[in-house]
């Protein structure tokens, strides 16, 4: 049985959730999950039509379209929130972009891209929450992360450091919050087919649909973990392969990847 690391959470009703980068993908159907079980869903994204297509489909849902990386519009967000619900519960950072990238085809503007969206925005909602979560003494603060950040993998140039960084985020911001009674967790899923994996021309082992990587999150923060990671078959043999040298994982990623 899996250490509870963070308190658990055994009823979403009423609970006030704020998810960034919830307008397609693993965000919105994490955040329609939630709706499902009685939380308080607010979406925020770049796309204000598709987060009005959510409302629309969620009776009760809020929508503020916002850029992740834009910090006073989420902190102006932030504010609203408070002065609307009184509190945010759990604040969930999903926002991300993927492009394949090698190093023999590097792209400057592209591995910056990757940084702003993936990493800086997480950062921003950070400077916009932390003083709400430290005020309150309890919330939750959760970073989707990715496999892609546990070693070094072909095609990741871009992608991979940013999710390395949030997952080194989310280790240091537990030690310094947990004591405060505020959880903080941190998502790495597998495949999961949204439009960032739509374009990748490669096989996707154990390819999961976005309600079902939703369901698993929503596992997660149910139980206390700490990092939510999965498909398990296919994350468990990752998690394997990170206690090798780097001779044998390097061999190891070229046979299995053909890079």
């Amino acid at each position: 049985m899996e250490m509870a690391l963070n308190p658990r959470i055994t009823s979403w009703r009423g609970q006030v959730v704020w998810l960034v980068g919830a307008s397609t993908g693993i965000g919105r159907a994490t955040a329609a999950r939630l709706h499902a079980l009685g939380a308080t869903v607010i979406v925020s994204a770049r796309s204000a039509g598709k987060l009005d297509a959510f409302v629309a489909r969620h009776a009760g849902a809020q929508a503020i379209a916002l850029d992740a990386t834009d910090r006073d519009a989420v902190r102006d967000a932030a504010a609203r929130i408070v002065a609307e619900h009184g509190r945010i519960d759990l604040a969930v950072y999903c926002a991300g972009t993927y492009r394949a990238l090698r190093a023999t085809a590097f792209d400057l503007d592209v591995a910056l891209q990757h940084q702003q969206v993936n990493y800086v925005g997480a950062l921003v909602l950070l400077d916009a929450v932390l003083p709400v979560l430290l005020r309150q003494g309890h919330g939750h603060l959760s970073l989707v992360g990715s496999v892609a950040g546990y070693r070094g993998l072909p095609q990741a140039l871009a992608y991979g450091p940013t999710k390395a960084a949030l997952i080194n985020l989310a280790e240091t911001l537990y030690l310094d919050l947990q004591p405060r009674g505020i959880g903080v967790s941190v998502v790495n899923p597998g495949f999961v087919e949204t439009p960032l994996t739509a374009d990748n021309a490669f096989r996707m082992p154990a390819l999961m649909s976005p309600e079902e990587a939703a369901d698993a999150i929503v596992r997660g923060w149910q139980r206390g973990a700490f990092e939510i990671h999965f498909p398990k078959r296919f994350t468990l043999w990752l998690k394997a392969l990170r206690l090798l040298a780097y001779g044998p994982y390097f061999a190891a990623v070229r046979r299995s990847t053909g890079a």
